[in-house]
């Protein structure tokens, strides 16, 4: 019974700054996100739904990121505050060693790895397709339709048009108004004035109809490729008119297109099933496409194929064709050589381009088989970085946010770089795919478990006190050297 209210304790004092700390990182990590990409949807007119369908997409792709760094945090949180209360060294003095203090934050992050694994299967491909597609939207929209007075306004394709003032019950009446027709492309050879004019739209919204009074209609006949003197010559056009109306497309501001879903191939989007139905697909084209153009390379060199070795296999042919070669004059040998040489030189310039293109082939691949075992190792961090953080927070026996927060960003930096340079690796194809993806769990692991075996044997290190020491240290040596000044 005592072991199952100790369970009960840990367990708590665990998931309160683990629930505390998971929504403070993933808060700040969509801030980031949003931040970053708020240049996108600054001045669009972007509708509020669409925004919250964002967020809520975001969030979702974010979660697995937070998670390890909740488990890490409050990990290092919860155990530090039991060895600075001293509650630690009186659960070893009732012979309870750290690994069964463990236990029941080792089940609950178990537990948190198997949900991670299948959230990464199911809901974050899921959201992935979802966030980037209405990304991608959202960024290709053009900037939301206001038509400002006293400014030219340039946001509908093709046309500049100004007004000195905008006035009505709706906004929708115009006066003094200027339009500059560009979509000739030759500037502005197509000039309409008026008095009056009155905003109206279609039912559709995909046009903007601008209905005309009391103006003047210019226009210059000008076509292309015509030189400047021919355009000098050209004659224009000149008219009044009391009314007139003109039909503006704008479509391509409307909101339709913001839900669709044009990209459904990228990795990220993808299960661990069709991940692996498409890497074995393109690696079988892959295959192909190296052995045609391995076999074109070797028609245009003549060879039959490559040895293990560094010589070229030649077939019986060109060796014939060498005995003719010396039977040629002095002229016809140079001839022959240098057009030889510019033969070679085209097919090492095609080799050249065709190599930037096996490149990316091969990169694309890569990154299918990256994926997979990264989503397999990264729904494993959780339990990872827990067997870091756990001991961490027993040897340096501080609580709270301070120093737990600081080790906590250390250790979650190395294990995010040791993942990064894994995919790079990986994706240059220094490394396998496997070692690639598995990189930072099999570097930080073997850590975590070896500060475990440390923590459990009672091995005390006083950070504070040594950070202290380090800093006075450095203020002394810094306030010499001014005195030296």
């Amino acid at each position: 019974m005592p072991l199952k209210i100790l369970d009960k304790y840990i367990l708590k004092s665990f998931l309160i700054p683990f629930i505390a700390t998971f929504l403070v990182v993933l808060f700040v990590l969509i801030m980031q996100a949003v931040w970053l990409a708020f240049d996108e949807f600054a001045g669009k007119g972007i509708d509020t739904v669409f925004i919250f369908k964002f967020l809520f997409y975001l969030s979702l792709t974010l979660i697995p990121m937070a998670l390890p760094i909740g488990v890490l945090l409050s990990s290092i949180i919860a155990f530090g505050s039991l060895s600075e209360n001293y509650e630690f060294a009186g659960i070893k003095s009732a012979g309870i060693n750290l690994l069964r203090a463990m236990r029941p934050i080792i089940i609950f992050s178990t537990i948190l790895s198997i949900c991670c694994f299948f959230f990464m299967n199911n809901i974050y491909p899921w959201s992935v397709l979802k966030q980037r597609n209405l990304y991608i939207n959202i960024k290709k929209k053009k900037p939301a339709l206001a038509l400002i007075p006293g400014v030219f306004n340039t946001e509908i394709p093709g046309y500049a048009i100004k007004f000195d003032e905008r006035y009505g019950k709706d906004q929708n009446l115009l006066k003094k108004i200027q339009i500059s027709d560009l979509t000739g492309g030759f500037g502005k050879t197509k000039i309409i004035t008026a008095e009056k004019g009155e905003i109206a739209s279609d039912e559709a919204n995909k046009y903007l109809i601008l209905k005309l009074q009391n103006g003047h209609f210019y226009q210059e006949h000008l076509k292309k490729r015509m030189s400047e003197k021919e355009a000098l010559r050209m004659p224009a056009s000149v008219a009044a008119f009391e009314s007139y109306t003109l039909n503006l497309d704008i479509s391509s501001f409307s909101e339709d297109d913001l839900s669709k879903t044009k990209y459904k191939m990228h990795h990220g989007m993808l299960s661990l099933n069709q991940l692996d139905s498409i890497s074995s697909k393109k690696k079988i084209d892959f295959d192909r496409y190296v052995q045609s153009k391995s076999n074109s390379l070797f028609k245009m060199l003549k060879i039959s194929s490559l040895s293990t070795g560094n010589e070229l296999i030649v077939s019986e042919k060109p060796l014939e064709q060498l005995s003719i070669f010396q039977n040629l004059s002095e002229y016809d040998q140079k001839k022959t050589l240098k057009k030889a040489l510019n033969s070679l030189n085209n097919i090492q310039n095609q080799t050249k381009n065709e190599l930037k293109s096996f490149k990316v082939k091969r990169k694309v691949l890569n990154l299918y088989d990256y994926e997979y075992n990264y989503r397999i190792t990264f729904s494993m961090a959780c339990l990872v970085l827990f067997f870091i953080g756990a001991p961490l927070g027993a040897i340096i026996r501080k609580g709270g946010f301070g120093l737990p927060l600081i080790f906590a960003i250390v250790v979650f930096i190395s294990y995010f770089m040791f993942t990064q340079f894994g995919r790079n690796l990986a994706e240059e194809s220094a490394l396998s795919s496997i070692i690639g993806g598995w990189l930072s769990t099999l570097i930080m692991l073997p850590f975590g478990i070896l500060l475990t075996l440390k923590a459990s044997k009672g091995i005390d290190i006083n950070f504070t006190g040594r950070f202290k020491t380090i800093f006075l240290k450095m203020f002394k040596k810094a306030n010499t050297q001014i005195k030296k000044m």
